[in-house]
């Protein structure tokens, strides 16, 4: 069993085929999936996905670089969409400097307003983090946040280790299989074994054989490949004990 902790199935790129690919997913021992909200659309269109099919679940939250023009409303709506059963976490949030028309003050500010409607209602927080130089991990730390999960962690082993402490579950996508990942690789190899989740990203994040592909949640087992090798344990072994964590993180019960 497989569970692929981070998707957006709901991108334009699957608006072809998205049933198809979707009903495909058990064909690759995908048995749980998590679609991650972007704004307010994508949080209701996971929503929509979560409420049509048994398997996949949702969590709600808006991107750092999608907060401008953001509002005390779009708060209430997320929490409105919180309270949906399939709700499991709020997410996608964080901090994003990478490109030159971010506005970190903005950032900030909304990232620290949904972290406390996360602290408000109980539920963990997924974080995306990029180019902040430890910005992210501050306000974290500030906020107090231990139920939380790094996805596509891509920092080093110290600041994986670092979020272990704080209490994160730490999450790795295909490019733990890229033959110049060697950070990523020795950032798994410090991580517990209890603490580590696994995810496509999907559309983005091809795994190698299919790099430049567009990604989907069945390739999520080439990442879990990779991670067993390099923990030096069986694929059944990872893919049991990665499908545990995030049921565990998520708050699913069987």
């Amino acid at each position: 069993m497989l569970f692929d902790t981070h998707a957006h199935l709901d991108d334009p790129q699957f608006n072809e085929d998205r049933e198809q690919v979707i009903d495909s997913l058990a064909s690759y021992g995908v048995t749980k999936v998590t679609n991650i909200g972007a704004d307010l659309a994508t949080s209701r269109a996971a929503v929509r996905l979560a409420e049509t099919y048994p398997f996949l679940y949702a969590a709600v939250g808006v991107h750092p670089s999608e907060t401008t023009g953001m509002t005390d409303e779009t708060l209430t709506e997320l929490k409105a969409l919180a309270a949906h059963p399939k709700v499991r976490a709020i997410g996608e949030i964080g901090l994003d400097y990478h490109y030159e028309d971010a506005n970190p003050e903005e950032q900030k500010y909304w990232l620290r307003k949904q972290l406390d409607l996360a602290i408000s209602l109980d539920m963990p927080v997924v974080i995306h983090d990029r180019d902040s130089k430890g910005e992210c991990i501050e306000i974290l730390r500030e906020k107090q946040i231990t139920h939380g999960v790094m996805h596509c962690f891509s920092g080093s082993a110290e600041t994986a280790k670092r979020l272990v402490d704080m209490g994160f579950m730490i999450s790795f996508t295909g490019v733990i299989t890229f033959k110049n990942a060697r950070r990523a690789v020795e950032a798994v190899s410090a991580v517990p074994l209890d603490r580590l989740m696994i995810e496509t990203d999907c559309p983005y994040m091809s795994p190698e054989p299919h790099r430049g592909e567009r990604n989907f949640s069945g390739y999520v087992k080439f990442v879990a490949e990779k991670m067993a090798e390099i923990k030096g344990i069986s694929f059944e072994e990872l893919a049991g004990i990665t499908y545990q964590n995030a049921m565990r993180f998520y708050g699913i019960t069987e």
